[in-house]
């Protein structure tokens, strides 16, 4: 793997090198900037990654560039590469919500390979989802690098159309807050039935991460798997007729259309 420069110390960033130096990715081909120093300081020394304050310093040594900024300043750190150092050459690997390729590009002054991909927080323990689509100037070698970055840090999943980048955005980058929501509203309960918040905590945690582990490694439907815990007329029916007559389904099916509405907005926006 070429040398790669992490444009942003964030979360995804982070995630994403932790993810490549678990897989065995040399520490000293990975740059990472960052203008306040405590989390790209923090990675140089946790992992031995090479660290710089300067964007430019980071990605005039590096091929791949990885762009891990907040969607308002992707532009701006975009054309000030593009204004100070020979970008030609490489390809620009986009974890940002919101920013098309053809923004990207723009911002790049010229059509070069951009990947863009929509990866989500569990990336940082190796079990992410990551949907990624090129523009038309990747080759095959640099979806091939995408791709293996990606793979680093959990799923990958190439897309036909970069709207399906929102789609996933609604489904798996968004998705793990939704999830933590339902698991805060159920320890919320237990502790009013008398648990501790610790009992309570530890109760939802291991029922959430049981009945994923039961999806991921049953070739059943979901839904069967549903049906399997459901007895007629028993305690789980109960629990999930509320559900359904709160309008569970729909309101899922409103909410991730909203993060879609959203995506969109940011793009318009951008």
């Amino acid at each position: 793997m070429s040398k790669i420069a992490f444009i942003g110390a964030g979360n995804m960033n982070r995630a994403i090198i932790i993810g490549l130096i678990n897989s065995g990715v040399t520490a000293s081909d990975i740059i990472v900037s960052n203008p306040s120093p405590d989390k790209r300081l923090a990675l140089a020394k946790e992992f031995g990654v090479k660290q710089t304050a300067d964007n430019i310093e980071a990605a005039k040594i590096s091929e791949y560039i990885i762009l891990g900024v907040k969607p308002h300043f992707m532009v701006e750190v975009c054309q000030q590469l593009a204004a100070t150092i020979d970008i030609s050459k490489k390809c620009f690997i986009s974890v940002a919500a919101g920013i098309t390729i053809a923004q990207l590009q723009q911002a790049l002054g010229e059509k070069l390979p951009v990947v863009r991909t929509m990866p989500n927080t569990p990336s940082q323990l190796g079990l992410g989802v990551s949907g990624l689509y090129p523009s038309a100037q990747v080759n095959s070698e640099q979806k091939a690098f995408a791709d293996q970055l990606m793979k680093a840090v959990g799923i990958v999943k190439w897309l036909d159309n970069e709207s399906d980048i929102d789609h996933i955005t609604a489904i798996s980058g968004s998705g793990p807050a939704y999830f933590f929501l339902f698991m805060e509203a159920m320890s919320d309960e237990a502790k009013r039935l008398g648990f501790s918040e610790q009992d309570a905590r530890q109760l939802v945690q291991q029922t959430a991460l049981g009945a994923a582990q039961m999806v991921a490694e049953n070739d059943s439907s979901i839904s069967q798997l549903r049906e399997n815990v459901t007895s007629k007329g028993g305690t789980t029916q109960a629990a999930l007729k509320s559900f359904t007559d709160g309008g569970l389904p729909q309101l899922v099916s409103k909410s991730m259309q909203a993060a879609i509405s959203r995506a969109k907005e940011m793009a318009q926006d951008n």
